[in-house]
């Protein structure tokens, strides 16, 4: 790797890069300097570079190595930064401080792969070297993510942390938890306690796809605390990464009415927390209590996730249950709704419009023609025609479509392969190919925010299997949503030079074209 020029090792590409002679050396006497505002970044800096070199790079007001923030330049926008590195120094600056996080990024892969691993002396140099290089780079999104699915199968703070750290060195900037659905509730609710006392646990779990007649008879659980939830914001925030929370309704909420059934449109009716996969048909009741119980929920969301989106899920909402019921009716024809169907754009226009009155900005799933309200982000997941659709409508978008960003999906045609959710393999290539603005054209209405890869955890309940279904497809996604299209020879050439990188964090990949053997789990992060 050490004999690759920084554009063919680079992961994101830069948007322009030009590789000079010469080399900038990191020793014992190199000192930091940050100017007004960018004190964060080169904390960053310090805490990633310190203890995987050796070296002290202790701040000092005469530098070797300056971040500086100038709003002078606004031409890198919020996330874009300029660097240059020459044999004397290295210049780190970008118009906000967000930007200088991203150079930070690219300051780490510039070294070897083995400095990127935070053991104190794993590695022990005196000196270090960093190619001469002139970078400009700004992203070509403003929303690029990945959503984990943590209400299948519980994954804990720790475990988001780490990945959190991986997304910081990818320039990913969203994390979106799903945080409830049938099979789980994870998101404590001091107003109601039982959520995650009861509705964070279920008996046991499916076995295989939907359908299947197999359980595995081991209960499973878990739920954050919200110390955990505010330390993993504040963590994600200091790395340039927006955690996004997501509070699935009208559907996906078997959790929740097991544990408030008066929720549902039979209160007296005793549910488990699901243990199957699939789409459940309970969903919620449309009475005031229900409108009550939203309002409190998304009141502590907000408090604990300052993200200016919150999702509300909205998919999958079987409406038979509205149809049967009197109550449910009765509110359609208050409401003067066509019929009990048209309740579910009626309730998340109703939620929606709460966030909306305290700032923040609703997100939902589209599929199949469905109207999301007015004012609500779409997520369009089933066909690129759905988000051609919402962008027609004003809506702006968040690209999701299955076939290029759920890696859930196989990755590969292995018929021996890791139990994989049904649906089409969706390899490197695929992702690599799926484009945001190819798939939604500029229509004049709303806008194309970006795009973020899903991971649904039904075949994801180790820390491992995140890992192999993550990497490496979500360096393509990385690639694209930062730097926009590139050609696949460019695009291997520089993902071959970064695996050394995931191998030396122990990061469980996914081979790209021969099996690899990663190292044991490496910290990825300094302390926080």
């Amino acid at each position: 790797m050490s004999l690759l020029r920084p554009e063919q090792a680079l992961l994101p590409r830069p948007t322009r890069l030009s590789s000079r002679s010469g080399h900038f050396t990191l020793d014992t006497t190199t000192t930091i300097r940050a100017t007004p505002g960018a004190e964060s970044a080169a904390d960053l800096l310090r805490a990633f570079l310190a203890p995987a070199t050796g070296l002290p790079l202790t701040p000092s007001p005469s530098g070797t190595v300056t971040l500086t923030v100038d709003p002078g330049l606004r031409g890198l926008g919020q996330e874009g930064y300029g660097l240059t590195v020459s044999p004397r120094s290295v210049l780190l600056r970008a118009a906000q401080p967000t930007g200088l996080l991203h150079g930070v990024q690219t300051l780490r892969q510039l070294l070897p792969p083995e400095a990127l691993v935070l053991a104190p002396a794993a590695v022990r140099r005196d000196r270090w070297e960093l190619p001469c290089v002139e970078i400009t780079d700004v992203p070509r999104h403003s929303w690029r993510g990945l959503m984990i699915d943590v209400a299948r199968h519980f994954h804990d703070a720790p475990t988001l942390r780490r990945h959190i750290d991986l997304l910081a060195l990818h320039k990913l900037n969203v994390l979106h938890l799903h945080l409830t659905d049938d099979q789980g509730w994870r998101m404590p609710v001091a107003s109601h306690p039982r959520l995650t006392t009861v509705g964070a646990h279920r008996a046991e779990s499916m076995v295989g796809p939907d359908g299947s007649t197999h359980f595995d008879g081991r209960p499973h659980g878990g739920a954050y605390t919200r110390a955990e939830l505010t330390g993993l914001v504040a963590y994600a925030a200091q790395r340039g990464v927006c955690v996004v929370p997501e509070i699935g309704m009208p559907g996906h909420v078997r959790a929740a009415l097991a544990t408030y059934p008066h929720l549902g449109n039979h209160p007296s009716r005793q549910l488990d927390v699901w243990t199957r996969w699939g789409v459940c048909d309970t969903i919620l009741g449309v009475h005031d209590e229900v409108l009550d119980f939203c309002r409190a929920v998304l009141a502590e969301v907000m408090e604990v996730f300052p993200s200016p989106y919150v999702h509300l899920g909205g998919d999958e909402c079987p409406t038979t249950e509205w149809e049967h019921s009197p109550t449910a009716r009765a509110r359609a024809a208050a409401e003067q709704l066509p019929g009990p169907a048209a309740l579910h754009g009626w309730l998340l226009g109703r939620t929606g419009a709460y966030l909306m009155e305290h700032g923040r900005r609703p997100v939902g799933w589209a599929e199949d023609g469905t109207l999301l309200p007015p004012g609500f982000t779409v997520m369009s997941w089933r066909d690129p025609a759905h988000a051609a659709d919402a962008l027609r409508r004003g809506h702006d978008v968040v690209l999701t479509h299955h076939r290029t960003t759920y890696l859930d999906y196989a990755q590969d045609d292995d018929p021996n392969g890791p139990p994989a959710q049904p649906g089409p393999t969706v390899d490197l290539r695929a992702v690599h190919g799926g484009d945001p603005a190819a798939q939604a054209p500029d229509t004049g209405g709303g806008r194309v925010l970006g795009t973020q890869a899903q991971i649904w955890t039904e075949f994801a309940p180790t820390a491992a299997d995140l890992d192999r279904l993550a990497y490496p497809r979500l360096c393509a996604l990385a690639d694209r949503a930062w730097t926009g299209p590139t050609s696949w020879p460019d695009f291997t050439v520089r993902l071959t030079a970064h695996l050394p990188r995931l191998d030396a964090l122990g990061v469980h990949h996914h081979p790209l074209t021969a099996p690899r053997t990663a190292a044991a789990p490496a910290s990825t992060a300094p302390s926080a």
